[in-house]
């Protein structure tokens, strides 16, 4: 069986650096941090108080007020960076058969502020009043509602589901995308992922693993991955939503392409349920599968966004599987962890990277790696590689290869390519 080709047609944003696609790209490409302040709730009790929060967002732009209230923000973050995608791509046009298009999104954790607030309410007044739960409590929580919003918005009659795979969740939701197009399940998917994690119990559980940054005094600053002052992650939120289209299909249509989906890949670490394999066994296999999924070599990649969280274990692992997979044309790349821009967003990280990863292969720019100083050099990351620290560089991107990877040991990585 031949398999068909897969580009990219649609691509819409919602994130700590803008409520555009093209605002966020803007952003990312200057270097700017969208760490700030927590403003979500009163975090001053909290190690962290800080995140990269979706900053701005009026929910009435896309959603009608009604409708919105049964639904956490996590769907209206997907929701609303779908309609942009979907009006990007023009694929609920007249001409588009809507049986064959569906939704694969992906969410790490789903409505974790409706359970928050509807189990605090309960705690506060259930021994006295009883339970009062709201009608639309599951329906808010559970992880895949936002999809299911999706299609009925839609009219999407195709495949759909969620997947989650924690911090890997939006790129396998990509690579499910991605295969049912080449196998002839469907003619578009319409996927992504969304995550709105911010908030107390969000908050105070990475805080109690000991995995967030606690630089208060300087949050814009937290994110520096590859740097020997790292210290955890930066909890970011919003969402990014992706439009796969068969090829010809798209031809047909007359659709603009911003690139071609060349190959996927997925593995475990089957180490250790948070910390990543220390040698990255995992994150080797899950890069050598999307090169030989996509029938490519080491010397056909010339950008890897990486999932750089500016943990120590991770960020050292991550290296040294990307030496051993791309040996010497690893000093060919460009690397970069956009995560010390946005944030990690969780469940929605994969998506969003792959975003920044299709427009670098677009527009012949690597965003860069900011926060990092010269002098904070760790003697275990191999700095021969170039992690276009602090400045964005123009160069020629054939491909990008972009890495996630989630508790749980799972991995996922996902290749772009030009689209000739």
């Amino acid at each position: 069986m031949e398999l068909k080709r897969v580009v990219v047609t649609g691509i819409g944003a919602i994130t700590p650096l803008g409520l555009t696609v093209e605002e966020t790209w803007k952003n990312i490409k200057a270097g700017k941090s969208g760490a700030a302040p927590i403003t979500h709730f009163d975090a001053s009790q909290f190690k962290t108080q800080f995140a990269c929060e979706v900053k701005g967002f009026d929910s009435a732009e896309y959603i009608d007020r009604k409708e919105s209230r049964k639904m956490d923000i996590y769907t209206q973050y997907a929701l609303a960076a779908a309609k942009q995608a979907i009006t990007d791509s023009g694929i609920a046009g007249e001409n588009v058969d809507k049986n064959e298009v569906g939704v694969v999104l992906g969410v790490g954790i789903g409505g974790i502020h409706t359970f928050e607030e509807e189990a605090g309410n309960y705690a506060i007044n259930g021994p006295q009043l009883g339970p009062k739960y709201n009608p639309f409590f599951i329906p808010k929580m559970i992880a895949d509602i936002a999809a299911g919003f999706i299609s009925i918005e839609n009219g999407f009659h195709g495949p759909n589901y969620t997947t989650t795979s924690a911090c890997a969740s939006s790129t396998n939701a990509l690579a499910d995308a991605f295969n049912l197009i080449r196998l002839g399940k469907a003619n578009a998917i319409i996927t992504g992922g969304s995550e709105a994690a911010i908030w107390p119990a969000g908050v105070g559980g990475f805080n109690a693993m000991k995995a967030l940054s606690t630089r208060n005094d300087e949050p814009e600053k937290a994110s520096r991955p590859f740097s020997a002052s790292r210290d955890g992650f930066v909890m970011g939120e919003g969402a990014c939503v992706l439009v796969l289209e068969e090829l010809e299909h798209a031809k047909a249509r007359g659709a603009k392409i911003y690139a071609e989906v060349a190959g996927c890949g997925m593995s475990a670490d089957a180490y250790h349920i948070t910390a990543s394999h220390p040698e990255g066994l995992g994150a080797r296999l899950v890069m050598e599968r999307a090169l030989k999924d996509a029938g490519m070599t080491p010397d056909d990649i010339d950008y890897i966004n990486v999932h750089g969280t500016s943990t120590h274990v991770g960020d050292i692992s991550e290296v040294k599987a990307i030496k051993e997979v791309f040996g010497d044309a690893a000093l060919k790349l460009n690397i970069s962890s956009t995560k010390s821009m946005t944030g990690h967003l969780l469940g929605a990280a994969g998506a969003v990277e792959a975003m920044f990863s299709i427009l670098a292969v677009h527009d012949d720019i690597v965003p860069p790696t900011i926060n990092h100083e010269p002098e904070d050099q760790d003697p275990e990351i191999d700095y021969n590689l170039n992690f276009t620290f602090n400045v964005a560089q123009k160069r020629e991107v054939r491909a990008a290869l972009s890495n996630t990877f989630g508790f749980g040991g799972h991995n996922a990585c996902a290749i772009f390519k030009k689209y000739k």
